[in-house]
């Protein structure tokens, strides 16, 4: 017994090595090209698309070497230039033509393309906002993943994803929020209180997205989306919830001037400019 717990402990410390390692490489290539900007963000918002309509086309079993899986790719590569290039309006055509896919692939794909081309639009005017909605992200995931371990507790969905609880959630809720305040801080444009509100959005935002993500793959039967990312399994696996933060933050940027990070914005203006685009 004594031997079997050493093994696991072994074990677990390799799988957790592993995970810091690896998260760390992609946190280096991807904050470089975030500060970059330009050709090498646009780069990495390009690979990262491909590379996710690639896992989700293995998913629900189409060859991304297949005639009709190199479409799903190039899908997604022809909706990541159209953001890069400023067709801006191009995004709900290669939404809704991607049911010629079948609605499951649809459905990712338009994950894909809204992610991207909001990641994209949130880059234009500098840096703060992405790396808000990256940051918060990692915080929500990183302090719910570390509140989970060390207090454990009632389990979250126990259905979808055994491992999260409700104890990680709010962890990670309190991660999002902090780190919010902290991007908010030091970027020097002030809005650290509107900060710690957008900054739960997003982390209950994320979260959700994690959720669905996990019940996808639950319902397909996998355990990861891939095995790209050692110690996170594949992009889809890793960007689950960043995939539905960025859309929310591009939304909300909306509702302000284009040299306005978007964390400032109101309830209040968010709720104006959703009321005026609807009809009545």
């Amino acid at each position: 017994m004594i031997q079997n717990t050493a093994q696991t402990g072994s074990s677990a410390w390799r799988d957790l090595r592993t995970r810091l390692m690896s998260a760390c490489v992609l946190v280096l290539v991807a904050g470089v090209c975030m500060a970059m900007g330009g050709l090498l963000y646009n780069g990495l918002i390009l690979g990262v698309m491909g590379g996710m309509a690639a896992e989700a086309a293995m998913l629900f079993g189409l060859s991304a070497r297949s005639w009709r899986g190199s479409v799903y790719v190039l899908w997604a590569l022809g909706a990541g230039l159209a953001a890069v290039t400023g067709r801006w309006n191009a995004f709900l055509a290669f939404c809704m033509a991607s049911i010629v896919f079948g609605a499951p692939l649809c459905a990712v794909m338009c994950v894909i393309v809204l992610a991207g081309t909001a990641l994209v639009w949130l880059r234009l005017e500098s840096v703060w906002p992405v790396l808000f909605v990256v940051a918060v992200v990692v915080a929500s995931d990183s302090t719910a993943y570390l509140t989970g371990r060390l207090l454990g507790g009632p389990k979250l969905a126990p259905r979808i994803s055994p491992g999260k609880t409700w104890s990680g959630s709010v962890g990670g809720l309190v991660g999002a929020v902090l780190c919010g305040c902290l991007v908010a801080a030091l970027s020097g444009q002030g809005g650290v209180l509107t900060a710690a509100f957008w900054g739960a959005v997003l982390g209950v935002v994320a979260q959700a997205g994690d959720l669905a993500e996990s019940a996808m793959k639950r319902a397909l039967g996998v355990k990861d989306s891939g095995t790209l990312l050692p110690g996170h399994g594949g992009l889809l696996d890793r960007f689950d919830g960043l995939v539905v933060a960025a859309p929310v933050a591009a939304v909300v940027s909306l509702c302000v001037p284009a040299s306005v990070p978007f964390w400032t914005a109101g309830a209040h203006a968010v709720f104006a400019f959703l009321a005026g685009r609807l009809p009545g």
